[in-house]
Parts: C-alpha cells; sequence; structure tokens
C-alpha cells in the first residue's frame, strides 16, 4: 500500500520498493480496495520479502533509507545497517489485519490504516509533489 501511495503522492522522484518480512501469496483485496478508491492501483503489485530482494539481485547497498510499519519489519530493517549504510525510521501504522466484523468495517480500519500511511509520507517528505486527480 505504502509504495503505490508514494508513487501517487511524489511521482518518481525517489525509487521506492515495498517488502515485508516473510513472503505472501497476494496482496490483501481490503488495501487493494481502499487504495483503488483514491486512484491507486495495487491488483497487479508483487509481494516481496526483503530476503527475496535480495535473491532476485536487488542491491540494498543502493537504498537510503527503510521505513518500517511494523516492530517486526523494524527488527528486520535494522540487521541491515550492519552490512549496510541505511538510515531506518519506524513509523507505528495500525495493522488493520483481522480488524472489523463486516466489510464496510474492514473497509473502515484499512481507511484508517491507508490515511496513516498518507499522514507520515506528508510530514516526512512534504506536500505531494505530483498532480492529484
Amino acid at each position: 500500500m505504502a509504495e503505490g501511495l508514494m508513487k501517487k503522492f511524489y511521482g518518481h522522484r525517489a525509487y521506492v520498493q515495498s517488502a515485508g518480512v516473510k513472503h505472501e501469496l497476494e496482496i490483501d483485496g481490503f488495501a487493494v480496495a481502499v487504495c483503488d478508491e483514491m486512484g491507486v492501483e495495487l491488483a497487479r503489485h508483487q509481494v516481496r520479502s526483503f530476503d527475496e530482494m535480495q535473491e532476485w539481485g536487488d542491491d540494498l547497498s543502493g537504498f537510503d533509507l527503510i521505513i518500517a510499519l511494523s516492530p517486526a519489519s523494524q527488527r528486520k530493517a535494522l540487521e541491515f545497517t550492519r552490512h549496510y549504510h541505511l538510515d531506518v525510521e519506524y513509523w507505528p501504522i495500525m495493522d488493520p489485519t483481522g480488524l472489523g466484523e463486516t466489510r464496510e468495517a474492514k473497509l473502515a480500519a484499512y481507511r484508517q490504516t491507508r490515511d496513516q500511511i498518507i499522514s507520515q509520507m506528508q510530514a516526512r517528505f512534504g506536500p505531494p509533489t505530483e498532480e492529484q486527480a
């Protein structure tokens, strides 16, 4: 979700790659739905882990910053600082997985998470630089 939002608000002024601690087979449908509401298409987004990034040849030394959205991803990211010069920031974002009983309640939780990510991005990187449709 964060990668798609980052590209929507800031374009390609920076190379952005999202990764998780573990590989998940597909992106969460609720994340796809709430991003689609903002014109951010995630349906074809590839989910990968940090380990897969390395296996596939992504050079982690080429990144300047890792933004961790969970304590587990923060721990994993901090491991990389032993081998690479990387800054790591932790953004305490609510994990919406499993929240809400109804579809609408689940979507509301995912919207809240999406909006938290947007707020953190704008606080860190400033107002969007791309034209918003």
